[in-house]
């Protein structure tokens, strides 16, 4: 299927937001996560199911100042 991850097309074979994520190698990282706009919490992800053109975006905390 085709998503659009962070602002850029991929053909990735994901069911679910975990799913992703663990394709991704992310499924272990601290993320914040959002599919078409709408935040999705942690413990919403492994039900939280994808369709073909749908738009994620995943944000990782960064230190700094």
């Amino acid at each position: 299927m085709t998503l659009i991850i962070n602002g850029e097309r991929q053909d990735i074979d994901a069911e679910t937001l975990a799913r992703l994520l663990d394709a991704l190698e992310l499924g272990e990282s601290v993320v914040a996560t959002a599919l078409n706009g709408r935040f999705v919490r942690a413990v919403d992800r492994d039900g939280t199911t994808l369709k073909d053109g749908d738009a994620v975006e995943i944000l990782a905390p960064r230190q700094g100042g």
